[in-house]
């Protein structure tokens, strides 16, 4: 593990769920010499070594986060807010997806759009 690399999985640590940019900032907060192609090469590679993963919430950038921070992403449409769930709330999906299609689903790797309780009640 070289020094740029354990900083950026720190970054990803601190931050929890953050986009390249993010975690390119909060790099050069303590070496302002790494850019964000560093960034996006070592994330590649951590995610090889299954160190953190991906999701994609929204049509922004991925954001990256632990491998051991699994749970479903729930992002509203209206206020943007991301509200983690329990990954088993998608075991009833996930067994039917395998039943009718074969399909074994990654759960972890699952963004819901909708409203979130907030806007939902507003409506």
């Amino acid at each position: 593990m070289t020094p740029q690399r354990q900083l950026v999985l720190d970054a990803v640590r601190t931050l929890g769920h953050a986009t390249p940019e993010q975690i390119c900032a909060q790099v050069q907060t303590v070496a302002p010499a790494v850019n964000i192609t560093t960034i996006y090469r070592t994330l590649d590679l951590l995610e090889k070594l299954g160190v953190v993963r991906h999701t994609h919430l929204g049509h922004g950038a991925p954001n990256y986060s632990e491998q051991e921070h699994q749970h479903v992403h729930l992002v509203c449409h209206e206020c943007g807010a991301v509200v983690e769930s329990p990954s088993d709330l998608m075991n009833g999906l996930a067994e039917r997806l395998r039943e009718v299609a074969g399909f074994e689903l990654d759960v972890t790797h699952v963004a819901l759009s909708g409203h979130c309780a907030d806007c939902a009640g507003t409506r």
